[in-house]
């Protein structure tokens, strides 16, 4: 088996999941990371056993001693960080969202048709197998037509600490600021939502109306350097191209939720519920003789790889995987609308 080499471009924050996740799977190795900040690059090559360290992606390239990149750098440096490899015929895995708007995501998705090479992005609830089997149980017709469906995507790191101090902790802060590269919660967790909900509705936005929040949260509105302007909550109303509708809503304000989503669906023969909830993901039914009474009944939902698993296995494989470059440029339209119709007071929109 030939060994896959990865380098990972941007070594902070969830650069560690993506590196322990990659050195468990037999063959593949994380070589090489790519950082701008020096004492932060060289603790991640410390704590993977990574071989070279570069200040600049042409370094790396130069080198070249790679098979794949995980882009984990902030979201609005996606596109000038994806591109080069793109167009040296390097594997891309890249975190959501995929761009800082619909234009550069489509830009991406095209080189990456271009390129030939494999293309992903990390919408990391389909390592839930509770999702990937709803998405297939409405696919082969278990609940019929889909007519109605919520979704919500629920935080409270504003309002509690377990994750830490939002208010002292740059890793929080720059969430909130649109100046340092934040969409607010409509881009960090929305674009997870969406994904979430079309999965296994089966079809994508048709219109949609939004409103987005930003509460008040320190004297003036900023803290040192982060003007604390981006979206701390969104609600959204749609229609998919199936004519199902349905609302989507996420909040990094909702109290008693550290990190949870939530799907039900509902269709001519019966209803799903959906669930990542305290890390554990779940699934419940109420279909066939179930529906007539109101009965719902958890269903095991199986196993399913992760999607650094899936990466690697469509390398070796030769072939494609989803959610690909293009997926990612679809539900960034979503955003751009949403974000577009709350500035015309929550209009709809024709996606």
């Amino acid at each position: 088996m030939k060994e896959i080499r990865i380098l990972i471009v941007g070594t902070g924050g969830m650069s560690g999941h993506h590196a322990e996740h990659y050195n468990k799977i037999p063959g593949v190795r994380v070589v090489a990371g790519v950082d701008t900040n020096p004492e932060r690059l060289a603790a991640f090559l410390t704590r993977f056993g990574a071989d070279r360290g570069f200040a600049s992606i042409d370094e790396a390239l130069a080198w070249g001693a790679f098979d794949a990149v995980s882009n984990v750098t902030p979201d609005a440096a996606h596109k000038a960080t994806t591109l080069p490899f793109l167009a040296a015929g390097k594997h891309v895995m890249c975190e959501k969202p995929l761009a800082a708007n619909h234009a550069d995501a489509v830009e991406m998705a095209e080189a990456a048709q271009k390129a030939g090479v494999v293309n992903m992005v990390n919408f990391t609830y389909r390592n839930g197998p509770a999702l990937m089997k709803a998405a297939q149980m409405v696919a082969e017709g278990a609940i019929g037509e889909v007519r109605h469906f919520e979704a919500s995507y629920l935080q409270s790191w504003l309002t509690q600490t377990a994750w830490g101090d939002w208010s002292k902790e740059s890793q929080w802060l720059w969430r909130l600021s649109k100046a340092h590269g934040s969409l607010g919660v409509l881009g960090d967790v929305g674009v997870h939502i969406l994904d979430f909900a079309t999965l296994v509705a089966g079809a994508t936005p048709s219109s949609l109306s939004a409103r987005l929040t930003t509460f008040d949260k320190a004297p003036g509105g900023r803290i040192g350097d982060y003007v604390l302007d981006a979206n701390d909550s969104f609600t959204m109303h749609t229609q998919l191209t199936n004519g199902a509708v349905g609302v989507v809503h996420a909040s990094r304000m909702a109290s008693g939720h550290l990190n949870d989503l939530f799907l039900r669906i509902f269709g001519t023969k019966g209803g799903l519920d959906v669930r990542w909830e305290n890390n554990v993901s779940i699934l419940r039914a109420s279909v066939g003789e179930d529906m007539k009474t109101g009965v719902w009944r958890d269903l095991d939902p199986g196993t399913v790889p992760m999607n650094y698993e899936r990466f690697i296995a469509a390398i070796r494989d030769g072939r494609m995987e989803t959610p690909d470059f293009a997926r990612g440029a679809a539900i960034q339209q979503v955003l751009d609308l949403a974000v577009e119709s709350d500035e015309k007071g929550g209009c709809t929109l024709t996606v």
